[in-house]
């Protein structure tokens, strides 16, 4: 069992992976419009890890003697500017949840919840690979872009697996 602070933080991120897992799929959509199938096949796939994360923390929350609280999620933007436009959201977006895991971390340890903290340890570690690659494919995007090679990008972008969490 934790404390309700600590129930009340997770349930918050469960609601933050959920968001993240609708913004991606909003994402999805929007290449699909445009007719980039894997940019869109990619940001499906994304869609899919968020909710493998927010039903982590949600598990994780019920064994532990928790009460999991599933609250409204925002909607999320349906167009961008361009492609890479899309991808530099992406990054700021992973951004954002890595400085909400790290703030979770923060409560775990001031609480002395030795069981959170070795819990969140793997979203820290996702939040690095989460940032890395929304990075490479926007730098790759840019590149792209500059290069005229945007078509090829996406051809890799739609070789994407998903790779379920541990």
């Amino acid at each position: 069992m934790f404390s309700r602070k600590i129930e009340t933080a997770l349930n918050q991120q469960v609601n933050a992976e959920l968001y993240s897992s609708y913004l991606y799929l909003s994402m999805s959509a929007y290449f699909s419009e445009i007719n980039l199938a894997g940019c869109a096949h990619w940001m499906r796939l994304q869609a899919q890890e968020e909710l493998s994360h927010a039903l982590k923390i949600y598990d994780c929350i019920n064994e532990r003697g928790g009460r999991a609280e599933l609250s409204g999620i925002e909607a999320p933007p349906q167009k961008w500017e361009s492609p890479t436009a899309v991808f530099k959201e992406v990054l700021l977006h992973e951004q954002k949840v890595t400085g909400l895991i790290n703030q979770l971390v923060d409560l775990a340890i001031s609480e002395k919840d030795h069981a959170t903290n070795n819990f969140l340890q793997w979203f820290v570690a996702e939040q690095v690979e989460e940032e890395a690659s929304a990075n490479e494919v926007l730098q790759k995007m840019q590149l792209a872009a500059r290069e005229g090679g945007l078509f090829i990008l996406d051809q890799e972008l739609a070789k994407r697996v998903l790779t379920p969490a541990a």
